[in-house]
């Protein structure tokens, strides 16, 4: 019986190689019939596709992409919104403590995902737009695509529960709600030391809790 199993995932496996080979055979040979005129099509389509790629970038630095920034006021904040499609805003209070923890990691992911702008504003300076919001724990990221609210991360129960959250979870939690360009596996979190029954606060637009500011953290720290 063992050997009868060896023999299928062997058949298996030589299928498999027998695919691949005849796939690069393929590519190959559709290389070696390009004439010059059609090599030199393709890298000046290459060429053409990596300026329209760096124009893209240097549009985004311009906006403020490429760093973790704080804003100073509920106008800038529609401001910055209104001027990028992709926007993550943490909205923390000094005196929470998981606040920090959280930008150290998108201090990180601000820099490696430029298409996306990532900001702070202190809920103490935006009254209005965190009662819009209906936002009461602390932190909370709103994550907008073009200038709408489309999803929450609530303090840390999509990642894992956990202060100690690496930075590919909360990237991973990130590209669920297509707010980054993630080339993960989106099925399956980048760790398996997630708690079990971690469910997602995920909310269409302004429709989130009520009320006053609940601190996410176990103490708060002055």
């Amino acid at each position: 019986m063992a050997n009868q199993s060896v023999d299928i995932i062997t058949k298996v496996l030589e299928h498999s190689a027998k695919l691949v080979e005849e796939k690069v055979d393929a590519q190959l040979s559709k290389l070696n019939e390009m004439d010059e005129d059609d090599l030199e099509r393709l890298k000046e389509k290459r060429l053409e596709a990596l300026k329209k790629a760096q124009k893209q970038k240097q549009e985004w630095l311009s906006k403020g992409h490429g760093e973790y920034r704080e804003i100073s006021s509920e106008k800038d904040f529609f401001s910055e919104v209104k001027d990028s499609k992709n926007v993550v805003c943490h909205f923390y209070k000094n005196s929470t403590f998981r606040c920090k923890i959280l930008d150290k990691h998108l201090a990180l992911l601000a820099k490696k995902h430029v298409e996306t702008k990532f900001i702070k504003l202190n809920v103490e300076k935006a009254p209005f737009l965190t009662e819009r919001l209906r936002i009461k724990v602390i932190p909370t990221l709103a994550l907008l695509l073009d200038g709408k609210t489309k999803d929450y991360v609530v303090g840390f129960s999509d990642l894992g529960n956990t202060d100690e959250f690496s930075t590919e979870m909360l990237e991973w939690r990130l590209g669920c709600a297509d707010v980054i360009n993630y080339s993960g596996n989106l099925m399956e979190p980048p760790t398996m030391t997630q708690r079990s029954g971690t469910k997602f606060t995920k909310v269409e637009k302004k429709t989130i809790r009520g009320g006053g500011y609940d601190s996410d953290s176990d103490s708060e720290d002055d």
